[in-house]
C-alpha cells in the first residue's frame, strides 16, 4: 500500500507541473516486459503480475497511442486462464524530466471463456524505469469494482495495485 500512496503523490505532483509535450517535438511513452505485485492477490497461493506493453507519443497537446496489459500464461491471476486490457490511449499527460506519465483511453477488456467487453475506460500511472524501479498502476473505470485484486473498494472502478517493472522496460523519452 505504501507504494500505491508513493506512485499517487509523484503522479499527483507531475500532473500539476507537467507539459504535454516540448515545442521541439513530440515525447514518447514505451515499453514492456512484465510486472509484478510482489502479493498473491487472489489467494491461489501464486505472485501475481502481468505482461505489459505500450507505444504512446504525447505531441501539441495530443496523446496517441496503445497500451496493453494481459496475465495470461506464467502470470496467473484471478483463475482466469486469460485476462487483457488492450486499449486505443487518447489522452492524458506526461512530464520527461520526472519520468512520469499517466495515459487515457477505452479498451477491451477480453476475459477468454467468460468474453470480451468493449469500451471500457482505462487509466494508467507510469513511472519510467527497469526491473525493480519502474512502475505502472492500472485502474479500469466503471467496470469489475470489488473483484480480488481491487485495491480501493469505495470508488466503483477495479484499481490494480501497483505494479513493480519485473523484466522490460519503460520509458519516457
Amino acid at each position: 500500500m505504501r507504494g500505491f500512496w508513493a506512485l499517487f503523490a509523484v503522479a499527483a505532483a507531475a500532473a500539476l507541473l507537467a507539459p504535454v509535450a516540448t515545442a521541439d517535438g513530440p515525447v514518447v511513452v514505451s515499453g514492456g516486459g512484465t510486472g509484478t505485485f510482489a502479493a498473491d492477490l487472489d489467494g491461489d497461493g501464486d505472485i501475481d503480475g502481468s505482461h505489459f506493453g505500450l507505444g504512446v507519443t504525447f505531441k501539441g497537446g495530443v496523446a496517441r497511442g496503445h497500451f496493453e496489459c494481459q496475465m495470461a500464461g506464467n502470470a496467473d491471476f484471478l483463475g482466469l486462464r486469460l485476462m487483457a486490457v488492450e486499449g486505443k490511449v487518447t489522452d492524458g499527460w506526461v512530464n520527461a524530466a520526472a519520468g512520469t506519465a499517466m495515459l487515457e483511453g477505452v479498451a477491451t477488456v477480453n476475459l477468454a471463456t467468460e468474453g470480451a467487453v468493449r469500451g471500457i475506460p482505462f487509466r494508467v500511472l507510469l513511472t519510467a524505469g527497469g526491473p525493480g524501479t519502474g512502475q505502472l498502476q492500472l485502474t479500469v473505470i466503471g467496470a469489475f469494482a470489488g473483484v480480488p485484486g481491487d485495491a480501493d473498494l469505495t470508488n466503483g472502478n477495479y484499481d490494480l495495485p501497483v505494479e513493480t517493472v519485473a523484466t522490460g522496460q519503460i520509458k519516457i523519452h
